[in-house]
């Protein structure tokens, strides 16, 4: 009897252990799913670290950029009342085109004055003056032009001091040869003028009356020319809202002009971004307001310096950071140029804001990725 009790003693005892074993498994089967999701997660958070760090490096990408371009303020030379608009807001215009016309009258009467003049002081000294009007009304005019061809030269290079990349070689130089050929003009009608106040004879040069009676004259036709007000460069009108019989005063501008001659993107990269950007990197480029779209580009330029606090008196340009728990890195801005006959021409819009990704060399899988990551921002501009 007691060796049957010990049997049974024995078989509950490794039934127990089995018991035990079983539920040993059991708890090691149902932890098992809990270490494998936080190994994981671990994994994954290691690899979008790493690509992270990767990423800002090779393939940079920022959400700062805005299309920029040039303005000009256009304003008259001369004061008068406006006679006849030929625009409107957001009208398109081309260079050389009449935006405002002056009331000619005023202007029509000084230069027929002044020629009276002309007339009146020659004839007093026995000469010819028919020569004289027609070479002073030459100069005149050349004289307009290369005013004309000065201002927008000095306006070029303005322009290229303050961003040397915002204008092309080629407007560069064409701005130059108009300067020079507006001052070979006024050289050769000067030339001519000398010649006609000559035949006039001896005395004429040297009469005080007839140097004041060609300079009033060369000033009224300057004045008559300036009163019609005419679009310095290609364009869109914006800030305009005046009509007919305003006073336009010389000098204070009648309407604001948005050159299309040139246009950029200024992509504000972070300084950690910079190490691998060279001139010539490929970009690639989506905006809020051509969802889906992606467009390319290459960096034309990079910035040397910004402003970082309110005593500098050098005109740098001001970024502004982002203010996080951590310290954002400091921002330089990059200057990036498209093909001029690009899609994106349909599209300008000044301040206009864009993503911008910049590949710096042949990654496969980080341009692969970071190609991805601006055609999502592309039609996620959709919901923006």
């Amino acid at each position: 009897m007691s060796e049957q009790n010990d049997t049974i003693e024995e078989i509950n005892s490794e039934v127990e252990e089995v018991t035990k074993d079983e539920k040993s498994n059991s708890d090691k089967t149902q932890k098992s799913p809990i270490k494998l999701i936080t190994s994981i997660v671990i994994l994954i958070s290691i690899v979008f670290f790493v690509w992270y760090i990767s990423s800002e490096r090779h393939t940079p990408y920022t959400d700062q950029a805005r299309l920029k371009g040039l303005i000009t303020p256009v304003s008259p030379r001369v004061s008068g009342y406006v006679t006849d608009i030929n625009i409107h807001l957001h009208k398109k215009v081309k260079a050389g085109d009449t935006l405002f016309q002056l009331d000619l009258k005023p202007f029509e009467i000084a230069v027929k004055k002044a020629e009276a003049n002309i007339d009146n002081t020659t004839q007093s000294i026995a000469a010819s003056t028919s020569s004289v009007k027609s070479a002073a009304g030459k100069l005149g005019v050349a004289k307009a032009q290369l005013d004309r061809a000065e201002r927008n030269w000095a306006r070029v290079q303005r322009v290229m001091q303050e961003n040397s990349g915002a204008l092309s070689e080629a407007d560069v130089d064409q701005s130059e040869t108009a300067l020079l050929q507006a001052t070979e003009q006024v050289a050769s009608s000067e030339a001519n003028l000398e010649r006609a106040e000559q035949s006039l004879g001896d005395s004429g040069p040297d009469n005080p009356k007839i140097r004041a009676a060609i300079q009033d004259l060369e000033n009224a036709q300057l004045n008559l020319e300036f009163a019609t007000v005419i679009a310095p460069t290609d364009g869109v009108i914006e800030s305009f809202d005046i009509d007919l019989g305003y006073y336009a005063a010389a000098g204070q501008p009648l309407t604001t002009l948005i050159s299309n001659s040139d246009i950029w993107i200024q992509a504000d990269m972070k300084e950690n971004n910079l190490s691998l950007m060279r001139i010539g990197n490929k970009v690639k480029i989506s905006f809020d307001i051509a969802p889906g779209k992606v467009f390319e580009g290459t960096i034309r330029s990079m910035g040397y310096g910004v402003a970082t606090d309110q005593t500098n008196k050098g005109g740098l340009p001001s970024i502004s950071n982002k203010t996080t728990w951590l310290r954002d890195p400091q921002r330089f801005p990059v200057i990036i140029a498209f093909e001029p006959d690009s899609e994106l021409k349909s599209f300008y819009r000044l301040g206009g804001q864009a993503d911008v990704v910049v590949y710096t060399g042949n990654h496969s899988f980080l341009n692969a990725v970071a190609t991805f990551r601006i055609k999502l921002n592309a039609w996620l501009s959709y919901v923006r």
